[in-house]
């Protein structure tokens, strides 16, 4: 892909960087495109595909930033009785104004 506001010395348009994460089914999970004048965060790439392989395996959902080791959120489609059995170390049920049990934050 072209990138039309970026042009190279002789007024052609740049090429796009583009990051693809394609899992073993070949299913595409992740597509980031980055204009020609901007890097790629590999960390982030990293941290994305950290991610994506523990959310394969437990019913998480990772927050923005996380990092290995660090709390996730029980996925809200995940009934409570079925979280104690998943999580039997526990986890935290956070308080919202709506009295709803819905925020759950646990190590995985």
């Amino acid at each position: 892909m072209l990138d039309p506001v970026e042009k190279d010395s002789k007024g052609m348009p740049l090429t796009c960087r583009s990051v693809f994460i394609v899992d073993p089914s070949k299913k595409l999970r992740l597509s980031i495109l980055y204009p020609a004048t901007t890097g790629r965060n590999f960390d982030e790439i990293l941290r994305v595909l950290d991610s994506l392989q523990l959310t394969d395996t437990k019913k998480v959902a990772t927050p923005v930033d996380w990092q290995i080791g660090k709390q996730c959120m029980i996925l809200p489609t995940v009934p409570e009785a079925e979280a104690k059995q998943l999580f039997p170390q526990g986890f935290e049920t956070v308080s919202v104004p709506s009295n709803k049990g819905y925020i759950r934050k646990v190590l995985p």
